[in-house]
């Protein structure tokens, strides 16, 4: 069984590496669509649409391409790599609108932003 650190993993927004990544989330949903009929016992369905939608959490970057690439309404390819870029390597892809960006910041802490992304299409699983 093959186990994998959180560190491990990063974020690519097409070829450019997500800079000071302390956190994100992809998350994959199917709709169904229900097919009972008059004199079935339980309810069936159908797997039918796709969707996806991923969030990052960071320490904000003002240099760093790929984080000034997310912005709200801008069209990514997105790349989430759980167990890092190296070849052989199983990560996700796919199209992408920014939903929203959430800055903030405390005096005793870093200035940090949380990114939200709509997928738009599929998302594939591929290897590196």
């Amino acid at each position: 069984m093959a186990i994998h650190k959180g560190s491990e993993g990063t974020v690519h927004v097409g070829s450019d590496a997500v800079a000071e990544i302390k956190s994100y989330s992809v998350e994959e949903n199917s709709d169904t669509v229900e097919t009972t009929s008059m004199g079935d016992s339980a309810r069936t369905h159908l797997a039918s649409l796709t969707s996806f939608s991923g969030s990052l959490d960071v320490f904000w970057d003002e240099t760093d391409t790929a984080q000034l690439a997310l912005t709200v309404g801008s069209s990514v390819t997105i790349k989430f790599y759980p167990e890092g870029t190296a070849t052989g390597a199983r990560y996700y892809e796919g199209s992408a609108i920014v939903t929203g960006v959430s800055r903030s910041a405390s005096f005793d802490g870093l200035v940090e932003a949380s990114i939200s992304v709509q997928g738009t299409g599929a998302l594939s699983f591929t290897t590196a």
